[in-house]
């Protein structure tokens, strides 16, 4: 019945009169300006075995990453992505901000050194003055502005100050009372520092950052902020929040966020700055004590924010104003102290294979060539191999993996090892799944990678070697005479497998326009 009628409403999206092709590249090329929303990432460097400066610039060419943020300025980056176009905010270190704001000489000199010295081949186009100083370092509040406005003067001095834009990244903390929006305002403690700081914005036409986390909101609320909320998933008008003193209605906690800055400028009475989100991601792994930091759940929030960007819809206070927004992260960091979720906030692991897969396609040209392709899942190196048997027995069994070509005398079989049959049975898998979140872990001895690993003779599910060959089932390690289904359950698999792929490809047609 659920197959039958998932073709009825497929006929039914087949010949529904939906915008014509033309129409959708029309409107994703108009996303393309540089005075449009953009997606950015937060550039992190706890990590092993990071990328040399060159190879993280190629990486970040081949993913049509065009904005990214430093929390320094690396010498050997800023050289490697002259003449690249990728555009760039560096950052002051907060050990860095008494110096800077004690000394007009050393915010000049500061200047000189990290701006001048690589500009115009290398585009930036802010300077993040310390991060989260107020909330995380209040003894050097003091020095916040002061800094701000001597490496201000320093651009001016240099004629600079009009291509690039000083500001400071504040956490979402800073802002107290933050639903309902409209009656959100700034911690009083900290308004004689944030009064000047937001005037200096103003005059500058310089942006307000703030570090936003929804998963921070959820967490701390759970009970009165469902997790859809948060995940800017669909939601019922009945559990839409709604702002009892504007009416306005929210579907989403990241909007609410934006808002309540907006809100919190307002009761200073400045309304000309516009909010960039300089953070926000989900982490995809954690302890027992984050049970919500998942893959799935990391998948969900990125790639539902990045449609949401790119749909241009702005805030419900600020329609007409969309928040351009810097991913926190670009790699996991795994040399970050814990909690387990510190190190897990990337995209992509250090060695550039994707943590989950963000379902991006159309969304602008930011990761235009969507982590949903091309894809593997193989077994982890070092794993003990009774472990790694465990997870291959289940593959083949009650994961029902087609585990045909690793049994004797077939393509796979050699090297006769569970490292390799295992791989085998995570990819398949894996495709078999629709390369869905979450489908490549096997109790964390599986992961992706964009590397083939098909070789020899042995073609991987995954690989376009493999063509449109059919594919049996098989549900044990070893093949029996009682292993494959029989014809006629075979045959009705299929037919499932095609509804279920057309109903796959409806889904994301629909999605990839709205």
């Amino acid at each position: 019945m659920a197959a039958a009628f998932c073709l009825f409403l497929s006929l039914i999206f087949l010949f529904s009169p939906f915008p014509a092709q033309g129409e959708i590249i029309a409107e994703i090329k108009q996303k393309q300006g540089e005075d449009e929303p953009y997606i950015g990432v937060n550039i992190g460097t706890d990590a092993s075995n990071f990328l040399s400066p060159s190879d993280l610039v190629s990486f970040l060419q081949v993913q049509k990453i065009n904005h990214v943020r430093l929390y320094d300025a690396d010498p050997d980056l800023l050289k490697a992505l002259a003449k690249t176009k990728i555009r760039v905010i560096i950052g002051v270190p907060n050990n860095q901000l008494i110096a800077i704001g004690s000394s007009n000489a050393t915010a000049a000199t500061w200047v000189g050194r990290n701006v001048v010295a690589y500009y115009p081949e290398t585009t930036i186009i802010a300077i993040a003055v310390g991060d989260e100083v107020l909330t995380t370092m209040p003894s050097t509040a003091p020095l916040l502005l002061p800094a701000i406005e001597s490496l201000y003067s320093a651009l001016v001095a240099s004629n600079l100050h009009s291509q690039i834009k000083v500001s400071t990244p504040h956490s979402a903390s800073l802002i107290l009372d933050p639903f309902p929006p409209s009656q959100a305002f700034f911690n009083t403690s900290m308004t004689q520092y944030l009064l000047p700081i937001v005037k200096f914005l103003s005059r500058t036409q310089s942006p307000l950052m703030m570090n936003l986390y929804p998963y921070y909101v959820f967490m701390e609320n759970k009970g009165v902020v469902p997790l859809d909320n948060a995940l800017f998933k669909p939601l019922t008008p009945s559990k839409e929040m709604v702002d009892p003193n504007t009416l306005l209605h929210y579907t989403n906690v990241y909007d609410a966020m934006v808002d309540s800055a907006y809100f919190s400028m307002k009761n200073l009475n400045v309304t000309d700055v516009v909010v960039l989100v300089s953070e926000t991601g989900w982490p995809s792994k954690a302890d027992s004590k984050e049970p919500y930091a998942t893959m799935d759940n990391a998948d969900t929030y990125n790639s539902n924010l990045i449609k949401h960007v790119f749909d241009k819809t702005g805030s419900p206070f600020h329609p007409e104003t969309t928040s351009s927004v810097y991913l926190y992260e670009l790699f996991n960091e795994d040399l970050r102290s814990p909690p387990i979720s510190e190190a897990n906030w990337g995209l992509f692991y250090g060695n550039t294979t994707p943590v989950y897969l963000l379902h991006v396609s159309g969304s602008g040209t930011f990761l235009a060539n969507d982590t949903t392709n091309q894809t593997y899942c193989i077994a982890m190196e070092g794993v003990d191999t009774k472990t790694l048997q465990t997870a291959l027995d289940w593959a083949c069994g009650p994961g029902r993996a087609n585990c045909s070509k690793i049994q004797p005398g077939e393509s796979c079989y050699s090297p006769n090892n569970v490292q390799n049959h295992a791989s085998y049975a995570f990819d398949s898998y894996y495709q078999m799944e629709g390369k869905s979140p979450g489908s490549c872990d096997f109790k964390g001895v599986a992961t992706i990678t964009t590397s083939d690993p098909s070789h020899g003779s042995c073609i991987f599910p995954g690989s376009k070697k493999e063509g449109n060959n059919t594919r049996e089932v098989v549900n044990s390690t070893q093949v029996t005479s009682g292993s494959f289904l029989s014809y006629g359950s075979n045959r009705k698999s299929l037919m499932d497998s095609f509804l279920t792929s057309l109903c796959t490809i409806m889904f994301l047609l629909s999605n990839s326009y709205f």
